[in-house]
């Protein structure tokens, strides 16, 4: 086998470059105006000399100047082309050149402005990119301008000019309003906090605004009051404080941490006094145990910074006795405001359910060993406390205001306080019947028998109205006759004084008790004990000297018979019988 002999390089079967120039050459003649024969030339020649490529396109756009095509790759190579070098080099000129020709045929079209704007911030010419920037909204339709502003934005933000970025931000919130949070964000970077608070505040007072970050209403609200706290000094165009308290009224569920910000306002511009009287006035109105938590910590901590500083001062210049007394103000006040605390936290529970009985009693407590304020808290208390929403026992205040009296020897006052009680219209009947018996209680420790007496008989005396036991229509002062609590009371107080000359008086029948469920419709025996001990005139109808009349019973029943037999002074055997008849003793 012969092997193949070598070809040599102008034997090859490819054609030479200057054949297929003519090639495209004679395909461009017949067709001139053909953007794709112009461009496959291009492609053709990439790898030749750039001074070779530069002079087709321009040929070819001498031809067809209005070829956004041609335009383009022309552009991209003359870009290229400069890559990498130094920006003094003249060859930036000629490219600029050529997209300042360019635009002359295609200005509205935003992907030539755009890659014009980005090769002259890649140079560095800020005063020509911004021009240039600024020719490309004149001459793009205003449905074209949101490709170029954000371009624009990053441009203005890569360098320290903030007066030519606030401008041109103030242009382009009038084109996109909602893009406000993003001009805040640079002016606060910027330090413009003065015209920030303001573009701040528009925004929390336009219902109509979105925020793009997604941010409520609240939140927006809450970036102002830190801004406002924060650099008091430096906001100058609002009132920070107005503001601040205009949002205690509107975010009544931040108010612990809206006080804190105002009072903030007022430290970090010098004025002491008046962030106490802020954080005073707060602790004083907030209405939730977690918003006076906030506050309380906050003023503890303002005040020790306040010592600690104070204290740095006198190390550095020395114990002068001015100095001295100021330091010992502060730290008496910081010791009453702490032992102020519980007293300042029950002040909170009380205002948020103002008729908490328990907590009324544990102001009591507070109060200790200061009568004045121990008296002036149950005259509140009894003022304030509605029976009917009382959360607890209403009747506990009277008997506990009374009783501090009877402690102190007022014993006068004492009664006064529980005669007013028993006209309080309570919610149940049990709670005016011990106020009834404690007041009989009272007299009985005083050794005043016979007022305790005249007490309890008035309490069980029948009113002019009667009326059941559980008719809620009623007052609880008409349907006190029927309390067993009072009338138990009254029986053993009877018995114990042993007046049994009391069964010859006439009584009124004793009240019916509460229906029983063994017995039905029944007297109690107590008071039947202490006002029956005595022989009727008429006996019932079993013979027996002290049997009742028929009682009323309950539907279907037969009439009752109770029958009561006084073995003993106490009078207490009874027994009920079903029938007319059959009556034994117990």
């Amino acid at each position: 086998a012969v092997p193949l002999a070598r070809v040599p390089p102008s034997c090859s079967l490819s054609p030479r470059p200057e054949e297929e120039d003519v090639q495209h050459e004679e395909e461009i003649l017949r067709n001139p105006f053909s953007v794709r024969c112009w461009l496959r030339y291009a492609q053709a020649r990439q790898k030749g000399p750039r001074h070779r490529l530069n002079l087709l396109f321009e040929r070819a756009l001498r031809e067809l100047p209005g070829s956004y095509k041609l335009w383009y790759q022309y552009l991209r190579q003359r870009r290229q082309q400069v890559k990498g070098r130094c920006p003094t080099d003249p060859a930036y000129e000629e490219a600029n050149g050529c997209h300042e020709r360019a635009l002359v045929f295609m200005h509205k079209m935003p992907r030539i402005w755009l890659d014009y704007c980005q090769f002259l911030v890649d140079q560095g010419r800020i005063t020509r990119t911004r021009r240039t920037f600024d020719r490309a909204l004149r001459a793009l339709p205003i449905t074209q301008h949101h490709r170029i502003w954000p371009l624009y934005l990053q441009f203005v933000r890569r360098y320290p000019l903030p007066e030519t970025a606030v401008r041109v931000y103030r242009r382009y919130l009038k084109l996109s309003p909602e893009s406000a949070e993003e001009y805040v964000e640079y002016l606060r970077s910027v330090g413009r906090l003065d015209e920030a608070a303001v573009r701040l505040a528009r925004l929390v007072n336009d219902e109509r605004f979105v925020s793009k970050e997604g941010k409520s209403n609240y939140q927006l609200w809450q970036e102002l009051c830190e801004l406002l706290s924060q650099h008091p000094e430096r906001v100058r165009s609002l009132d920070a404080g107005a503001i601040i308290r205009g949002g205690l009224t509107r975010f009544t569920d931040q108010l612990g941490r809206l006080w804190g910000a105002l009072a903030d306002c007022y430290i970090r511009s010098g004025h002491f006094e008046k962030a106490r009287d802020v954080y005073e006035e707060a602790v004083q109105t907030v209405m939730t145990v977690r918003d006076f938590t906030q506050v309380f910590d906050s003023y503890a901590q303002f005040e020790e910074s306040v010592i600690a500083a104070k204290m740095e001062t006198v190390a550095e210049l020395g114990k002068e006795e001015d100095e001295e007394v100021e330091l010992e103000l502060r730290l008496a006040r910081f010791e009453q405001l702490m032992a102020r605390r519980p007293l300042l936290l029950n002040s909170v529970l009380l205002r948020q359910n103002p008729h908490n009985v328990h907590e009324w009693h544990k102001r009591v407590q507070l109060y200790q060993g200061r009568p004045e304020q121990i008296i002036n808290t149950y005259t509140e208390a009894v003022r304030t406390v509605d029976p009917f929403k009382a959360t607890g026992r209403p009747h506990g205040l009277w008997v506990a205001f009374a009783r501090f009296y009877e402690d102190n020897g007022q014993l006068d006052d004492a009664r006064t306080i529980l005669t007013k009680a028993t006209r309080v219209r309570f919610r149940q009947v049990e709670d005016l019947a011990a106020v009834w018996c404690e007041f009989g209680e009272m007299e009985l420790r005083h050794e005043n028998y016979d007022e305790a007496l005249r007490i309890l008989r008035k309490a069980t005396a029948l009113p002019a109205k009667r009326a059941e036991y559980f008719d809620s229509t009623e007052p609880v002062q008409n349907r006190l006759y029927k309390s067993l609590k009072v009338w138990s009371m009254l029986a053993d107080l009877e018995e114990s004084l042993g007046t049994f000359q009391v069964g010859d008086a006439p009584h009124p029948v004793p009240p019916l008790a509460p229906p029983n469920p063994l017995w039905g419709p029944s007297l109690h025996p107590a008071a039947l004990g202490a006002l029956l001990c005595t022989p009727m005139s008429s006996p019932g109808f079993c013979g027996c000297p002290l049997a009742l009349p028929t009682l009323p019973t309950t539907a279907g029943c037969p009439p009752t018979i109770l029958c009561l037999f006084a073995p003993t002074p106490s009078c207490y055997g009874w027994q009920h019988s079903p029938h007319p008849t059959g009556c034994t003793p117990s």
